[in-house]
């Protein structure tokens, strides 16, 4: 991996540590040759639960898609190597999954979650006032539906937000209940 870009939010990002996240990204070369870029963000938190205090995000793009890993450890060296670890496995899956789709053209059915952990938690239903708390921006890839599949499965996501390569409009796949997937499009 050649390009990438570090960064440190409530720490100087040190050149032992540059070093070290450098090799981890290299490492991931083995597993796909075609990462594009990578994003690096260690960030130190202020709170008294000392065993989350570092925090790691990575995202890499790939031709087809985007990785992503965060994780969260007392030690920033620690959480470099786990997030280092779930990239490995994610980078696989989606190397995985994405020659399959190519050859099959047909997405693997994978089961949702429980219905009883989609209710966890909800006893005070009337209270609750929901609200967002939370935006994200994204660049949206021309893909086709089987790649969004894909990339939402390799995301561990239940939805993904992509442009439809062969229409040029927004879509949406989600996962639905019973394990196949669903495809949202516009009319117009």
């Amino acid at each position: 991996m050649h390009i990438y870009k570090l960064s440190g939010r409530n720490v100087d990002v040190t050149d032992a540590m540059r070093d070290y996240v450098e090799q981890k990204l290299t490492r991931l070369d083995r597993y796909s040759d075609s990462i594009t870029d990578a994003r690096v963000t260690l960030t130190v938190r202020d709170v008294r639960d000392s065993t989350r205090r570092n925090r790691v995000e990575v995202q890499l793009n790939v031709p087809h898609g985007i990785i992503r890993a965060e994780e969260h450890h007392a030690d920033m060296y620690a959480a470099i190597d786990k997030a280092s670890d779930v990239l490995e496995r994610q980078l696989r899956k989606f190397k995985t999954r994405y020659m399959k789709a190519r050859h099959d053209r047909a997405p693997q059915p994978i089961p949702g979650p429980a219905e009883s952990d989609v209710n966890a938690g909800m006893d005070d239903v009337g209270e609750f006032q929901p609200e967002i708390v939370r935006r994200k921006r994204f660049d949206l890839r021309p893909m086709s539906a089987e790649d969004a599949v894909a990339q939402m499965e390799a995301l561990g996501h239940d939805f993904y937000v992509f442009s439809n390569m062969k229409s040029g409009l927004t879509g949406v796949v989600y996962r639905r209940k019973d394990g196949h997937y669903g495809l949202i499009e516009p009319s117009n």
